[in-house]
């Protein structure tokens, strides 16, 4: 391409998905802020890009499927900058709305932690494949030397290539979920064929010959070797295939401890969207913990962990659609239900409807936990509205090199 028909912009700031972005506006993809860069420009969108002169905080990106992969967004840019990034995000968020607060330094999951992937796989004249897609492609990258993977799922990938040898239609792709789990691979497919009799043999013979601790086909249970347990605090829990699970154990980690932090010595602990039971099952270690979920099996998983642990105090469980029908404040108020503090840990659209009756409720004590700045804010200026101060902010970085971002906040009631 002639020079002549490069555009050649200066790159201003990031937007949320990581793109760099000049005036126009133009989104130029793997750029910093103050880059000057030139490309073809594709209506808004910049392609072919060559940097021109590079930003300082501009990095070798440690991982050779980078360029081609979609899997991650940021791996260009420096550690330093990306924290600064990610914590701008969440303090613009707040800032949009008049609100301020303490920020922690953010804490971020190590390279090759991720514990969960989903992947695609298909069918080729050799064999098969498995990897990622690439960015805004159908283009499928194997990724045998990925950095974000735990090493247990990229020991997975002959796995999903296998799935799709067997089980994928000529032109479909396969969805191969991969989760890291005690007692081996736990392992969901989607989008393959229907089951028949040679399939399911077929299938039983992958789960005893790679040891996979389970297999599900489209939500139909192939066998188990041994049931996958996640260990939430001292409980094994065996979540139902693809359910909800924080995306490393570090960061898991560093948001149960924050979580406990906030609750302190709480003796009566709401937790909200609990999920299997994450923060539940350490909250129980000391408090009394009602569970509330609005997926029944999730439920369950969570409930028949407390059961089996030992020395954890009484947890009960309630399947209700949160968004639809919240938790009433009459069921919240410190003289109803007696609740000392609630957890929430919403869905990225937020709880709007949650929070409405937490503010009414006057619960002394939230630890909200969000994977949404935006949504959070909106929900935090509701509570500070009816009487809440936010103490401080944790972002916590568990999806290393993506625009992703999460946090864990501290309010309490104070009038």
């Amino acid at each position: 391409m002639n020079d002549a028909a490069r555009t050649r912009a200066t790159i201003e700031r990031l937007g949320h998905q990581g793109d760099g972005i000049a005036p126009g506006p133009i989104y130029a993809p793997r750029t910093l802020p103050g880059e000057i860069v030139t490309g073809k420009a594709a209506g808004q969108i910049l392609t072919d890009i060559r940097i021109e002169e590079p930003s300082g905080h501009r990095v070798q990106a440690p991982c050779r499927h980078y360029k081609s992969c979609g899997g991650c967004q940021l791996q260009h840019a420096s550690d330093a900058f990306v924290a600064d990034w990610k914590m701008e995000i969440v303090r613009t968020a707040l800032m949009s709305r008049g609100l301020e607060t303490e920020f922690r330094p953010m804490l971020t999951s190590p390279a090759r932690s991720r514990r969960r992937a989903t992947l695609s796989a298909k069918r080729t004249k050799k064999g098969a494949m498995a990897g990622f897609h690439g960015r805004a492609s159908d283009v499928i990258t194997s990724i045998p030397d990925c950095q974000l993977l735990d090493p247990e799922l990229i020991a997975g990938l002959p796995v999903a290539e296998e799935l799709a040898v067997i089980g994928a239609s000529r032109k479909a792709e396969l969805s191969v979920t991969l989760t890291t789990s005690d007692v081996g691979l736990d392992v969901l497919v989607r989008n393959g064929k229907a089951l028949d009799g040679p399939l399911r043999i077929e299938l039983g013979r992958m789960i005893e010959r790679h040891k996979l601790a389970r297999l599900t086909w489209d939500e139909e249970p192939m066998g188990m070797d041994q049931a996958p347990y996640q260990r939430f605090g001292p409980a094994l829990v065996s979540p139902p295939p693809g359910s909800f699970l924080q995306a490393t154990h570090e960061g898991e980690a560093a948001l149960v401890e924050a979580v406990q932090e906030i609750v302190g010595s709480a003796r009566r602990v709401a937790d909200l969207f609990a999920g299997c039971g994450t923060f539940s099952l350490p909250l129980a270690q000391g408090a009394e913990v009602l569970a509330v979920e609005g997926d029944r099996e999730m439920m369950l998983a969570l409930e028949q962990g407390w059961r089996k642990a030992q020395g954890l105090k009484k947890v009960t469980t309630q399947t209700r659609d949160l968004f639809r029908n919240p938790l009433l404040a009459e069921d919240l108020k410190p003289f109803g239900a007696a609740f000392d503090a609630v957890v929430i840990d919403p869905p990225r659209a937020g709880a709007e409807a949650q929070i409405t009756e937490l503010a009414r409720a006057q619960t002394p004590v939230i630890a909200y936990v969000s994977c949404n700045p935006i949504t959070f804010a909106r929900d935090a200026e509701m509570l500070i509205a009816a009487g809440y101060a936010l103490n401080w902010v944790q972002v916590v970085d568990q999806f290393r090199w993506s625009a992703h971002t999460e946090l864990v906040a501290s309010l309490t009631y104070t009038r």
